[in-house]
């Protein structure tokens, strides 16, 4: 027995690099048609031309209403319905409460929680007309923790996390499940422009590797592996859950650095 989507249809939001595009990839490697939905209409396309097949690009801001209806709604009319919601678009900025800017907080919050919100808004209708259906949100560590200076992002993050849980809830009756994957630091081209904007962004990469047990960052496809599990029959059973693809990162008290230098520090497991 293995996991296959074959005669699924997939939307996958953010899906033109990163974490997206390593999900479109797998799904689509694993028998679904793929819809890709994107802003960077450029990479967008390319991205889709690579995976051929029937992978299709639409163009989109997850933020606008009337975009997302629109791509949904073609969506439907080209593939005939849709099977699995991926909401993985998402951005990063930095800043205190006090030094994020009005605009800064709404930008962060409109793609990262509204914008989860209108792709499962009309999503839903085309999922709850094939009688099952599975979304999968891709949330962070910083979904259940925080790091400093990322106020409007890790609100952002929180909130993603109690919107998945509400929709769990809501549609559980329907047959629609709904679930969450809580990255730690992914090697995606999000991070590595984080890490640019540091004077020195190899130091700011290894200290991303050594925040996780394993001693090392994750790769985009880890965690699209952790999705197409969730959006599969193997995980019938499972709605409502943050599942943490984070390599280690929120196991040790006091994080590793503490765990390198603390109480209990140099014990070698037998």
């Amino acid at each position: 027995m293995s996991i296959r989507f074959d005669n699924k249809v997939a939307v996958i939001t953010g899906a033109a690099m990163g974490i997206g595009e390593a999900t479109a990839r797998t799904l689509a490697g694993l028998g679904a048609s793929v819809a890709l939905l994107d802003r960077n209409e450029e990479a967008l396309v390319k991205t889709a031309s690579a995976l051929g097949g029937s992978a299709r690009p639409y163009p989109c801001d997850v933020s606008k209403a009337a975009g997302v209806e629109r791509a949904m709604t073609a969506i439907q009319g080209d593939f005939g319905g849709i099977d699995i919601l991926v909401s993985n678009a998402g951005i990063q900025r930095y800043g205190t409460a006090a030094a994020t800017p009005e605009q800064v907080w709404d930008e962060v919050l409109d793609t990262n929680v509204k914008g989860f919100f209108l792709v499962s808004k009309y999503a839903l209708p085309h999922l709850l007309a094939r009688g099952c259906g599975a979304i999968v949100a891709v949330g962070s560590v910083q979904s259940v923790a925080a790091l400093g200076n990322a106020a409007a992002y890790v609100s952002s993050k929180h909130a993603l996390l109690g919107l998945v849980r509400s929709l769990a809830l809501d549609y559980a009756r329907q047959n629609i499940r709904v679930n969450c994957v809580l990255p730690g630091a992914i090697d995606t081209p999000m991070l590595r422009w984080a890490a640019g904007l540091d004077p020195n962004p190899q130091r700011v990469l290894e200290t991303c590797d050594r925040m996780h047990a394993l001693g090392r960052m994750g790769r985009p496809e880890e965690v699209a592996h952790a999705i197409a599990f969730l959006a599969s029959d193997w995980a019938s059973f499972i709605t409502g859950a943050a599942l943490l693809v984070d390599g280690g990162m929120m196991v040790p008290a006091g994080g590793m650095g503490f765990q390198e230098s603390g109480t209990g520090a140099g014990a070698k497991p037998e």
